[in-house]
């Protein structure tokens, strides 16, 4: 194990929760700017999702090719160069590739700050969360980040994400990235795909695409509906990402320091059932200090899934097992954002936001499938 490259995962993943998630406030800006629909504005975050999958596909082919350290430093390069292009033109062909890149390098961070921090840290589950509240923490920041670079205008923004991303891009420029199938001794890690025939990988996959779909989807459309349902409005509206990830950041910090987790899937289920039953009250508030308090309460039983289910999949982790995990399960971050711009220009953005419920209804099954086989098991 090399703590060294356990620092560098969560470093990374710190600038990775700033970047990607001030495409939530950004593309806020970009829709007031250029007055783009619904419809516009969930394609954009979409193809942020679509970058985001492709990524972990191509970190799993590409090493192969041209070596592991080259393929995080081409890809990771996503973020500084996406943001940059959203300060040139509203041309929608141009965001959405600007969209694309900024999904790419955050895939290209989930999957290698997973198996840097998976495979390097003595208790997975704990590593895990804590890396996850690191990303919990940048996205924290970047609301407030925002809100000082738009006193320079609304171009700002993006310039100074960008610049983020260049300080991201250094860290794994700079970091000793073990080559596919090998430890940072060179020696040969365990791998292969049998983890394909196990039902426990494909249910934590499921899971993770529910808790993707779920989350981003927040993430992406909330500052919009919080703006046009009138319940906050103008940079207040911007902070709800803060609230959010506060909460985040408090349960995964839980996890990994306080309540550490003795029963994955009974845990997971109680995330589950959280996370509906508040995300419903969170679509019945009509007044800022509901809203908040039940976004608060979303965000914090939403926490733990990622982190947990990931580690869920215990020894079968690697750079195989990522590569599959990760981008299936990020087809949900594709799928929801999109679906909830399609029914908000059909019906209205209350109803493309109620049906968030789905993914959220789909990580407390999904779990309660797993307690159940389990004890079949035994």
């Amino acid at each position: 194990m090399d703590k060294k490259l356990c620092r560098t995962g969560y470093a990374a993943f710190f600038l990775s929760g700033l970047c990607s998630i001030s495409s939530g406030v950004i593309v806020s800006i970009l829709q007031e700017k250029y007055g783009f629909s619904y419809g516009v504005t969930g394609t954009l975050l979409s193809f942020m999702s679509i970058g985001n999958m492709a990524a972990s596909f191509a970190s799993g082919i590409l090493p192969n090719k041209i070596g592991a350290k080259n393929t995080v430093v081409l890809l990771c390069s996503g973020y500084m160069i996406g943001y940059f292009l959203m300060t040139l033109s509203g041309v929608v062909g141009l965001l959405t590739g600007a969209f694309l890149l900024v999904g790419i390098a955050k895939g290209c961070a989930i999957n290698n700050c997973t198996i840097l921090v998976g495979n390097n840290c003595e208790d997975r589950t704990k590593g895990m969360s804590l890396m996850h509240a690191c990303y919990a923490g940048g996205a924290l920041l970047c609301p407030v980040v925002i809100a000082l670079l738009l006193k320079g205008g609304n171009t700002l923004p993006m310039i100074g994400i960008a610049a983020l991303g260049l300080i991201f891009w250094l860290i794994f420029l700079a970091a000793k990235i073990p080559e596919q199938g090998k430890d940072q001794n060179g020696q040969k890690r365990r791998g292969g795909f049998a983890f394909l025939k196990s039902k426990t990988f494909w249910i934590l996959t499921g899971l993770v695409f529910c808790q993707n779909a779920a989350e981003t989807s927040v993430a992406g459309w909330l500052v919009t509906y919080y703006k046009d349902q009138g319940i906050l409005s103008g940079m207040l509206s911007n902070y709800t990402v803060t609230i959010m990830w506060g909460a985040t950041l408090a349960g995964r910090l839980l996890i990994a320091f306080v309540f550490p987790v003795k029963n994955t899937y009974r845990s997971l289920a109680v995330m589950g059932i959280g996370c509906t039953v508040l995300y419903g009250a969170l679509m019945l508030a009509a007044s800022p200090i509901p809203a908040t308090l039940m976004l608060f309460g979303f965000a914090f039983a939403m926490a733990g899934v990622n982190p947990v289910a990931v580690a869920g999949v215990g020894k079968e982790m690697s750079v195989e097992s990522m590569g599959i995990m990760l981008p299936v399960a990020g087809i949900g971050a594709i799928l929801m954002p999109w679906v909830i711009g399609i029914v908000a220009d059909s019906v209205s953005l209350s109803a493309g936001m109620l049906s968030n419920l789905i993914p959220c209804a789909g990580i407390f099954l999904l779990s309660f499938l797993m307690m159940y086989l389990k004890r079949k098991e035994k």
